[in-house]
């Protein structure tokens, strides 16, 4: 089935955003009169779009010349996409040393909203069989070894875990008394495990990054064929991501603030 893409793009939204671009690029301050024209937007809707922008500290109107300019509300915008990169970047080595000690791969997850995450790094591992996962994927927060993690730093009720573990999907659903059982231990030992439930014949190891009030920001997940490991293996690798995640949370403590993708 083919899907019109037309039918998903709002209008208004973007004809704000070509005006956030087209004043970013504009050095010098812009009435609505040459903005309609420019962009080709109906006066009356530039208009109601610039009062907008202007209401969200994105953009500046000048009473005395009746022009706008951008404003420092973009600076805001953009810092929260700036850091995060930022923060990726200072996150990958450890990615690539955890993927190649214990030969799997290794996915940073971003806790974007209450109950969804999103995958934003990535290194594989060179073993021949080896699990893949792309870029951008989301999947629930609690769900799997990650989701254990940021159950347990998450401060929910057990009614209010229930409720959310009841909407995921699983290949092998646990009980959900063993589910509760493992977030609890997973906060004592600062890792969880996920062996088959999530994926069948599939074993994710994960520790959560935390932020400076111990709120989960992003969870370190360790992915491989189940049969590749033993309880040792399976302890070592738990430990080593434990002990990073540890240290980056303490570098980014107070520096980092949850921003939305």
């Amino acid at each position: 089935m083919t899907t019109n893409r037309e039918e998903k793009i709002v209008g208004a939204l973007q004809n704000g955003l070509k005006i956030l671009r087209y004043l970013a690029a504009t050095p010098a301050p812009v009435g609505v009169s040459r903005i309609a024209r420019d962009l080709n937007i109906n006066s009356s809707t530039c208009f109601n779009l610039l009062k907008t922008l202007v209401y969200e500290d994105l953009i500046h109107f000048d009473e005395n010349t009746k022009t706008y300019t951008s404003a420092l509300g973009i600076v805001e915008l953009a810092k929260g996409a700036l850091e995060q990169k930022s923060y990726i970047r200072m996150i990958h080595p450890h990615l690539e040393e955890i993927s190649a000690l214990h030969r799997v791969t290794v996915t940073l997850w971003h806790l974007n909203t209450e109950n969804r995450a999103v995958l934003v790094d990535r290194v594989d591992s060179e073993s021949a069989i080896r699990v893949h996962m792309s870029i951008g994927q989301r999947l629930p927060a609690y769900v799997g070894a990650f989701g254990r993690m940021i159950a347990a730093y998450s401060n929910i009720s057990t009614a209010e875990l229930r409720s959310r573990f009841s909407d995921l999907r699983w290949d092998a659903p646990p009980k959900f008394e063993q589910y509760n059982a493992e977030v609890l231990e997973a906060r004592e030992k600062g890792f969880a495990v996920d062996n088959s439930h999530f994926s069948v014949g599939v074993l994710t190891v994960a520790s959560a990054i935390l932020d400076s009030n111990r709120r989960p920001l992003m969870a370190i997940s360790a992915v491989g064929i189940g049969a590749q490991f033993n309880p040792e293996t399976i302890e070592n690798l738990g430990i080593d991501l434990r002990d990073r995640t540890k240290e980056i949370s303490t570098s980014l403590s107070g520096g980092m603030q949850r921003q939305p993708l």
